[in-house]
């Protein structure tokens, strides 16, 4: 089971430090704020808007924390023109926004220690494998990273944290397809597996895992509102019943969004 660990949920006002596009509709931010103290590869932040009529946060997960100069930097996708989203693309360096965090439950990554690892991320599911591939210490790390297309964002971070293979959906870089072509192309093998990204990618990395029996960990992808699990509005489908509602449920902002694969059904 993913390690749960206790959050803290203040509101806090904090400056945004810098922001840049990163790729088409891809931008990166780096904020102020002491959750950089406590955040774990795979939590994510709680982020408001500016706009008034937008009662409720954007969750986007945290791509790299750095204690020593308290600082968050999240990766997000715009979603569209009047979204959260698109409002937060268009602020800058010296500007302040509110957010919560951090939230959820992280990547049990110590586990990895001397073990052979793959750290598989998809679409928006690859910016918190960053963080990830930053802190595990293992034996061989191999980074798979899935694109639409080749603006492969994040490549050159990545690439100083372990082993890089890229997969894209046009074939303009790396393996044409997802990251477990990529795999296969590569003969690449673990002994645990950690994974972000879209509903599809993670239902073959957990399928994978089971038939080779690998210790595999994946964060779900789930629209979410509160982000503290009181609105059961990101629930996923468990093996086990759920403590809080008492049904096969697991509240993905709560009890994720990092699960163990064999706890969830996709």
């Amino acid at each position: 089971m993913a390690e749960k660990i206790e959050v803290r949920k203040k509101k806090e006002r904090v400056p945004i430090l810098s922001q840049e596009m990163l790729a088409d509709g891809i931008f990166s931010m780096w904020i102020k704020t002491d959750a950089a103290r406590s955040a774990r590869p795979g939590q994510f932040m709680s982020v408001y808007t500016n706009d008034g009529s937008k009662l409720l946060p954007r969750p986007i997960s945290i791509c790299e924390a750095d204690e020593e100069r308290r600082r968050v930097r999240i990766v997000y996708r715009v979603t569209g023109e009047d979204t959260g989203t698109a409002q937060l693309s268009h602020m800058k360096a010296g500007d302040s926004l509110s957010v919560i965090g951090p939230l959820g439950n992280g990547f049990p990554y110590e586990k990895a220690r001397g073990r052979k690892v793959l750290l598989l991320g998809g679409g928006i599911g690859v910016p918190p494998i960053l963080e990830l591939a930053r802190r595990i210490e293992s034996v061989r790390k191999q980074i798979v990273v899935g694109y639409r297309d080749g603006n492969t964002f994040l490549e050159e971070s990545f690439r100083q944290n372990g082993e890089v293979y890229i997969s894209t959906e046009d074939g303009s870089a790396g393996t044409k397809g997802n990251v477990m072509d990529a795999v296969r192309e590569n003969g690449l093998c673990a002994e645990m597996i950690f994974a972000c990204g879209p509903a599809p990618m993670l239902r073959a990395i957990q399928q994978y895992a089971k038939e080779r029996e690998i210790e595999c960990y994946l964060s779900l992808e789930e629209r979410m509102a509160c982000g503290i699990g009181a609105c059961l509005g990101c629930v996923c489908r468990s093996v086990e019943k759920d403590a809080h509602s008492h049904v096969h449920n697991k509240r993905v902002c709560k009890d994720g969004p990092v699960f163990l694969s064999s706890e969830v059904e996709l």
